[in-house]
């Protein structure tokens, strides 16, 4: 296990009850940053995905696992922590849920999508993880993935002294299963990185967005509608195996 996956882990582990927590009952109608900003920009790139074969890269509870069988996709799924996986199962028993690696995907199967929403950043590895990705994937498939936008993470620290070009390791302030606050790791990449990596790799891109709040939200978030209508917080990819 290479030392980012053994780092969100741990974190994952002082976390993963309030984050599921905070997504499906401090917030039952939606919070702001995936199901109004992040959620809503991934499902214009999935499209009509009925009767595909998913697989939800980095899974963690399994929220997006029930907007993909909604959508009427065969879902399958993992992630990196036994403990995210834990509410994940409980709630899905009746899909193929697996602990596994993002450097060596648990499944030798081949897949019609694999979606990865907001996880691609806790690994440095992006040439290791796309190798694995176009292994699970047919030829003509897509890979889905949602990061934070490169230009506007590191901009926001401008004034602790953040580099686009040259930080690689950043961390946010996150709430821990007791309530109490801990930091949350992540691997920046610049989108000549991204760009480049993704070339490198044998895909090329068929569309992106930059992640902008759906109406809703003016209503229920309206200091976080006015921020992020203004600058985008996450960017959204979609990306075919050549």
């Amino acid at each position: 296990m290479k030392k980012d996956e053994g780092e969100a882990i741990r974190q994952y582990a002082k976390s993963f009850e309030a984050y599921h927590h905070w997504r499906t009952k401090e917030n039952p109608k939606g919070w702001f940053y995936n199901d109004y900003l992040e959620v809503p920009a991934v499902n214009e790139l999935l499209g009509d995905i009925r009767g595909k074969k998913v697989l939800d890269f980095g899974c963690g509870t399994g929220i997006y696992i029930k907007i993909l069988i909604k959508k009427g996709a065969i879902v399958k799924g993992f992630d990196i922590s036994n403990d995210m996986l834990s509410i994940a199962r409980k709630e899905n028993p009746q899909l193929d849920l697996r602990q596994g690696s993002g450097y060596d995907i648990p499944f030798r199967e081949k897949f019609d999508i694999v979606l990865a929403s907001l996880v691609v950043h806790y690994l440095s590895d992006w040439n290791k993880m796309f190798q694995e990705i176009a292994r699970v994937l047919r030829k003509g498939g897509y890979f889905v993935f949602s990061t934070g936008n490169p230009v506007v993470g590191t901009v926001k620290k401008r004034d602790q002294g953040a580099n686009y070009f040259h930080d690689k390791k950043v961390s946010v302030g996150w709430k821990d299963n007791d309530g109490g606050e801990m930091r949350m790791y992540y691997y920046h990449k610049t989108y000549e990185e991204i760009i480049r990596t993704i070339i490198k790799n044998g895909f090329e891109i068929v569309d992106y967005r930059d992640c902008f709040p759906i109406r809703r939200a003016k209503k229920n978030f309206p200091k976080e509608y006015e921020r992020y209508s203004k600058e985008p917080l996450f960017s959204a990819w979609k990306i075919k195996k050549k």
